[in-house]
Formats: structure tokens, C-alpha cells, sequence
């Protein structure tokens, strides 16, 4: 699990400087696609863990969320630049300019999403049903702060 960790950040620090160099509407997709990937797998979560415990299946949960804290942890929030508050990647991008003027709140919620991300993970291994579903609320809830502030709605 360190290892996966250790691996992640160290591509999230090369990819940092190749996200630097990309064109806005690369980043809006990548973000977009990363996000998307989360989501599916926060899914597959819910699914095996809330709403279907009877299907738990403790290595789809752990690998589910391993990817989670991955992408998490990939240096996902540096495809997030003031060139990117409008334009397209696989649709419109729903970031709010409040966003990018708030950048230290900004870094706090990347900062406490990571870390609920890396404990899921971690709970996830240990296999305790009412410890993986209390994470993965306090995880959901990183998710749903940033979006209620920093997204605008469908």
C-alpha cells in the first residue's frame, strides 16, 4: 500500500510540470476523465459496501479503493489553472471562478480529500464493513463541501 502511495506521488510530481505545459481543454479533460474514475469506483463502493453488503467483496473493495487514493493522490488538483475556469474537455467545465480566487481553502480541501482518500484505502485493507462504510461517508463528504463551494450545478 506505501509502495502504491510512494509511486503515485512520485508521478504526480513529474506530471506536474508535463500539466503545466498542456493546453486548458487537455487539462478540463483530464480532470474530467480522473474524476469520472473516482466516481465509478466510489460507486462500485456504495454499492458492494452500503447498498448491497450481501455482495461485499473485499478485494474489489480494496482495489476500488486503492485507485481512489491513486488518483487522489496523482496530482490531479494542478490540472485545475486559471486558464481552465471556462472552456470544454469531454463537456463544459462546471468550475466556479470563486475557486480559483480562494487558493488556500483550495489546498485545504485537496489536502483533507487525500487524506480521507489514503485512510479508505487503508480501513479498506483491514476488511471492517462499518469501518470502510464511516470512511467512505467522511470521504463522500470531502467531495460534497468542494462541490457545494466550488461547482456549479448541472
Amino acid at each position: 500500500m506505501k509502495t502504491k502511495i510512494l509511486l503515485a506521488l512520485c508521478i504526480a510530481a513529474v506530471s506536474a510540470t508535463a500539466f503545466a505545459e498542456m493546453k486548458p481543454e487537455d487539462k478540463i479533460t483530464y480532470r474530467q476523465s480522473g474524476f469520472t474514475f473516482m466516481r465509478w469506483n466510489m460507486g462500485m463502493i456504495k454499492d458492494r459496501v452500503i447498498d448491497n453488503p450481501q455482495n461485499y467483496d473485499k478485494e474489489k473493495v480494496v482495489a476500488a479503493a486503492n485507485l481512489i487514493a491513486a488518483t487522489a493522490n496523482s496530482g490531479i488538483e494542478t490540472l485545475f489553472s486559471p486558464d481552465t475556469e471556462k472552456g470544454k474537455g469531454w463537456k463544459d467545465t462546471r468550475v466556479k471562478s470563486e475557486f480559483f480566487k480562494q487558493p488556500d481553502e483550495v489546498k485545504k480541501r485537496v489536502t483533507d480529500f487525500n487524506r480521507e482518500a489514503n485512510e479508505l484505502a487503508k480501513v479498506a485493507s483491514d476488511g471492517d464493513i462499518a469501518s470502510i462504510k464511516s470512511q467512505f461517508d467522511k470521504l463522500q463528504k470531502t467531495c460534497k463541501a468542494c462541490h457545494d463551494d466550488f461547482r456549479t450545478k448541472d
